[in-house]
This record gives C-alpha cells, sequence and structure tokens, in this order.
C-alpha cells in the first residue's frame, strides 16, 4: 500500500499517515488540534513485511485501511523522560515532594 507521512510541527516526533495524500478531511478535529500544522515529510510503499524503527507495519498498514490514518507518536520512554526532567532523583524514604 503506498502512503503518506506527515511530521507535526506542534508535536514533536509526531507523525501522521495517510492513505491518501492530503486526505485530512478524514481526521478528527481533536486529532488536527493536538497535531497543529503538518509538514509533508515522505510517500513510502507499506507491506506487512516492511520494518519500520518505531511502528509496526502491520498495524499502521490496518489503521490506513480501516479508517485512512495512523498516529505515529514518540516512543513511551522518550515521553516519560520529558515529563520528569525535573526530578534529579527519587525521594528518601519518608520524603514527600
Amino acid at each position: 500500500m503506498h502512503c503518506y507521512i506527515y511530521a507535526s510541527l506542534r508535536k514533536a516526533d509526531s507523525y501522521l499517515w495517510l492513505a491518501e495524500r492530503d486526505a485530512f478531511a478524514r481526521l478528527p478535529r481533536e486529532l488536527t488540534e493536538l497535531l497543529g500544522t503538518l509538514r509533508f515529510a515522505m510517500e513510502l510503499e507499506l507491506d506487512e513485511q516492511r520494518k519500520l524503527p518505531h511502528e509496526d507495519a502491520k498495524q499502521v498498514l490496518d489503521n490506513l485501511r480501516s479508517r485512512g490514518w495512523h498516529l505515529q507518536l514518540p516512543p513511551a520512554e522518550r515521553l516519560a523522560a520529558a515529563n520528569h526532567l525535573a526530578y534529579g532523583h527519587a525521594p528518601r524514604d519518608g520524603q514527600t515532594r
């Protein structure tokens, strides 16, 4: 399946995969608000055997076929680290922050 990948300019390391180029009308309003402006990144011929660095090709294809889009968010461990930059260490026993 041929697909089109867009990078979110608002949400770092977040990508929107579409089954049709520029088919933004299919997206839920909340998703378009979350991602903000999108920049076309690339076209890709995708099949279930293709290895993707952060996504499961079969899941991406299932989403593209069923709803016309797939959202790729940053890996969870990077998100968790970004949400806890202020913590230099865990609190000692009996301490709270």
